[in-house]
C-alpha cells in the first residue's frame, strides 16, 4: 500500500487545500488547548469543594482530549454503531469497497474493532482507540487513490453490536464512542425504534447532532412507497429524544443503494474544519457544564455583604453606647473615675457571627457555604480579637482645661464679691448718703462668677459629648476593622475563587464553532 498521488495538472491547488487546512486545524487545536486549560484550572481551584463524580467526569474528558490532541485532530474517527442484524458490518465493507469486516454469523461472536483507514500513519491513533493490529487495514492504492482521495484522513470503525447477547461487546462500544469524532448509527427497518438505541444512547446525545448520523440500511428490503414512510417515524422518534435536526440518510449495503451519497458525506466531513477538534470542543463544553452548575450562578449581593449590621451587634454586645457615655459624664463632671469595655457575651457575638454568615453564603452552594464558615474566625476567635481591637481604644476622660479654669475664676469672683458685700454691709450711711462702691462690686462680682461658671458647665458638657462621640467612633472604626479582617477577607477569598472558577469555566465553554 502506498500513499495517492496527486494529479500532475493540480498540484498546486491540492497542496494549497492542504496548507490551508492544516492552518486552520493548527488554530483548533491551539485554541482547544487553551480551553483544554481553562478547564483544569476551574477543576483545580475549584478543589475538593467540587462534586466527586463532577471531578471524575471532567477528569475523564480532560484525559481523553488531551490524549487527541498528543495524536492530532487532522485525521477524523468515524465509528459505524449499531444493534445486531442492522447490517452495519456489510455496510463497512460497501464504504471501504472492500471485504474486510467480518459479516453474518460471525459478527455476533466478534468482540473487537475493526479499522479501514484512508491514508497514513493511522498507528498511534488506532493503539489509542485499541483497535488491534490484525483488525486494521489501510485503504489507499495507487489503483484506486484518486477514487478515495477526498476521505483521506477519515479512519472508519466497525463497532460491535451494542445489544449483542455479550455484555464484552457493550462494554467495547461504550469505551470507543466517547473517543469518535462522528458516531453513525445504522438502523434497520425492523429494529429502528428499538428501546437500547433511543434510551441507552441517542438520547444522551443531545446537543451533538453535528457529531451523530443516522443511516437506515437495508432499504432494499422494503416495498415501494414504504422507504419514506419509515424515515418520517424515525425522524418523529429522534425529536421525541431531543434530536430535532439530526441528518438521516438511507441505504443498502447489499445493492449499493445510498453508498456513494454516505461516503460523499463522510468526505465532507473529513475536508471542512477539523471534526476532531470540534467534537473535542463539544466534550470540553459539556465537561465546563458540569464545572458551572456545580458552582451554581448566583452569590450574595453587596447589600448582603455590608458590614453594619455586624458591628451595630458587636457595639451592642460590649456596650460600646454605654461606655462612650460613662466616659463623656466624667468629661462633664470634672471627676477622674475611669471606665473599660467588659467581656462580650459569647451568646452575642455568636449571633452575630451566624447572621453574618446567613447572608454571606446566600445563594452559595452548600461546599462553597461550608468552605466561608470555615475560613471566617470561631466564635471564640472572635471574642478574642473583639477583645484585643478594643483595647486599643483610648479611654481616659481629660478634664477641660478652660473649664477648669474658668471655675477657678468662678470661685475668685465669688470669693470677691462675698467680700465686697461685707464691706458694703459693714457701712454705716447717714441721712442722704448714698451707697459706695462695695455693693455694686460685690454684685458684680457675683454676677460674673456665675456666669464664669456657667461657661464652665457649658465647656464641659460641649467637652463630654466630643468625647463620647469620639470614643464612640473610634470603638465602631476598632470593630469594623476586626471584622472585616476575620470575616469580610476570607468571605471575599472564597468569593473571589468562586469568580474565578465561573470564568475559567466560561472560558472553557466558548461557543460552539
Amino acid at each position: 500500500m502506498s500513499e495517492t498521488t496527486v494529479p500532475l495538472d493540480e498540484p498546486a491547488r491540492a497542496t494549497t487545500g492542504t496548507q490551508r487546512r492544516g492552518a486552520v486545524r493548527g488554530a483548533d487545536t491551539v485554541e482547544l488547548g487553551r480551553r483544554v486549560d481553562a478547564l483544569a484550572q476551574a477543576l483545580d481551584l475549584a478543589g475538593d469543594r467540587a462534586e466527586p463524580d463532577v471531578v471524575a467526569a471532567v477528569n475523564r474528558t480532560l484525559e481523553r482530549v488531551r490524549a487527541r490532541l498528543d495524536l492530532g485532530v487532522d485525521q477524523t474517527v468515524v465509528a459505524l454503531a449499531g444493534g445486531t442484524g442492522s447490517g452495519k458490518s456489510s455496510l463497512f465493507n460497501a464504504i471501504a469497497g472492500l471485504e474486510f469486516a467480518e459479516v453474518g454469523v460471525k459478527r455476533p461472536t466478534s468482540a473487537h474493532v475493526t479499522a479501514c483507514v484512508w491514508g497514513p500513519d493511522g498507528g498511534p491513533l488506532l493503539d489509542w482507540l485499541g483497535v488491534g493490529p490484525d483488525d486494521r487495514i489501510e485503504r489507499e492504492s495507487l489503483l484506486d487513490g484518486d477514487r478515495e482521495a477526498p476521505l483521506r484522513g477519515l479512519v472508519l470503525l466497525d463497532l460491535p453490536d451494542h445489544d449483542s447477547i455479550s455484555p464484552a461487546h457493550r462494554v467495547i462500544v461504550d469505551r470507543v464512542i466517547p473517543l469518535t469524532d462522528l458516531i453513525v448509527w445504522v438502523v434497520d427497518p425492523q429494529k429502528y425504534a428499538d428501546d437500547a438505541l433511543h434510551t441507552g444512547y441517542l438520547q444522551r446525545l443531545v446537543g451533538h447532532e453535528a457529531s451523530m448520523l443516522v443511516v437506515l440500511n437495508q432499504a432494499d428490503t422494503l416495498a415501494d412507497g414504504v422507504l419514506p414512510e419509515l424515515v418520517r417515524d424515525l425522524g418523529r422518534l429522534l425529536v421525541e429524544d431531543g434530536l430535532d435536526d439530526q441528518r438521516v440518510l438511507t441505504a443498502s449495503a447489499r445493492t449499493g443503494e445510498g453508498v456513494e451519497p454516505l461516503r460523499a458525506a463522510l468526505a465532507e466531513m473529513v475536508e471542512r474544519r477539523s471534526l476532531a477538534a470540534r467534537r473535542a470542543a463539544d466534550e470540553v463544553v459539556d465537561a465546563a457544564g458540569l464545572v458551572a452548575a456545580s458552582v451554581g450562578a448566583t452569590e450574595p449581593s453587596p447589600s448582603q455583604l455590608a458590614l453594619a449590621p455586624v458591628v451595630d451587634a458587636l457595639s451592642a454586645a460590649v456596650g460600646l453606647s454605654a461606655v462612650a457615655d460613662a466616659v463623656g459624664a466624667v468629661v462633664r463632671s470634672g471627676t477622674s473615675q475611669g471606665t473599660a469595655f467588659g467581656p462580650a457575651p459569647r451568646d452575642a457575638v455568636d449571633l452575630a457571627r451566624t447572621g453574618w454568615l446567613e447572608r454571606a453564603t446566600s445563594g452559595l452552594p452548600r461546599v462553597w457555604a461550608d468552605d466561608v464558615a470555615g475560613r471566617v474566625a470561631t466564635t471564640e476567635e472572635l471574642r478574642l480579637s473583639l477583645s484585643d481591637a478594643l483595647a486599643a481604644v483610648t479611654l481616659s476622660a481629660r478634664r477641660s482645661r478652660i473649664a477648669a479654669a474658668l471655675v477657678v475664676l468662678a470661685v475668685v469672683l465669688a470669693v470677691a464679691g462675698l467680700a465686697c458685700a461685707s464691706v458694703a454691709l459693714g457701712e454705716r450711711l447717714g441721712p442722704g448718703q448714698l451707697p459706695g462702691w462695695p455693693m455694686p462690686a460685690a454684685l458684680g462680682c457675683l454676677l460674673a462668677a456665675v456666669v464664669a461658671w456657667w461657661i464652665a458647665v457649658r465647656v464641659r458638657q460641649v467637652a463630654a459629648r466630643r468625647r463620647t462621640a469620639t470614643v464612640a467612633a473610634d470603638g465602631r472604626a476598632a470593630i469594623d476593622a476586626m471584622a472585616r479582617e476575620r470575616l469580610v477577607r476570607p468571605t471575599q477569598e472564597v468569593l473571589d475563587e468562586l469568580r474565578q472558577v465561573r470564568a475559567f469555566a466560561a472560558q472553557a465553554a466558548a461557543a460552539r464553532r
